[in-house]
């Protein structure tokens, strides 16, 4: 089974840095965001990946290579123009289109989730699983009685469960390319014509380490938490 990274944006929120370094390859302590990617991809024996790049696609060629330093085989798909996270996806249908399914992951997210568990969350009927986490509040909540307004509690920005975002990551089948874009994010135009004609499915993951980098405090938090992650260790 191989993984499809999408790993050609711009970062622009991330300027100045991502004028001369793509966002992919952005340090979070000793290694790029992609690094840390294919640590986690290979820890849960993923050893096959695909990078669509563009935006400073050399950059990132240059470092990564055929993936052999990192115990890996790397392949790329190029975009020689902003295509959307869709159209990226589709341009490196000739790399994933023989295999029985495979998984994709946006190139700005770094967590310790099990991805494993996607593929079995697609069962037949479906063409992809997306990997859901609780909406993480960027501030802390005060818990209050409503009654006399006494504060009872303080919850630094907590996961809140009642509602759920797509964590970047997902299981498809190869019928997936059939629904994406030329151009255009898969997000706004192939996500929900699957939802509406019931080929989508959602995987909840509850328990979990998952940032975003989209910012520089983003990257900031990131060099405290991935590099100690356990799954990590020895990578």
């Amino acid at each position: 089974m191989r993984a499809a990274i999408l790993a050609g944006g711009y970062g622009k929120r991330l300027r100045p840095l991502t004028e001369t370094i793509p966002k992919p390859l952005l340090s979070i302590g000793d290694k790029g965001i992609i690094e840390w990617q294919i640590s986690w991809l290979k820890h849960h024996g993923i050893s096959e990946i695909v990078v669509c790049a563009g935006y400073l696609k050399e950059r990132i060629v240059e470092r990564l290579g055929d993936g052999s330093r990192y115990g890996v085989k790397i392949e790329y798909a190029f975009e020689e123009r902003p295509l959307g996270t869709g159209g990226a996806l589709k341009n490196a249908r000739r790399l994933l289109e023989d295999e029985d399914l495979f998984l994709l992951v946006n190139g700005d997210v770094l967590t310790d989730l099990n991805p494993l568990k996607l593929v079995d969350a697609l069962i037949d009927g479906y063409i992809a699983v997306i990997a859901l986490i609780p909406l993480p509040s960027p501030y802390g909540i005060v818990q209050f009685d409503h009654d006399t307004w006494r504060i009872i509690h303080f919850a630094e920005k907590p996961r809140i469960r009642d509602y759920w975002i797509n964590a970047g990551i997902y299981a498809m089948r190869p019928a997936i390319f059939d629904y994406l874009p030329d151009e255009g994010n898969m997000e706004r135009i192939t996500l929900p014509v699957l939802a509406e004609r019931g080929l989508l499915r959602a995987y909840p993951y509850d328990n979990c380490t998952w940032l975003s980098i989209d910012s520089h405090k983003d990257l900031e938090e990131a060099s405290k938490i991935i590099p100690n992650l356990s799954i990590f260790k020895g990578y």
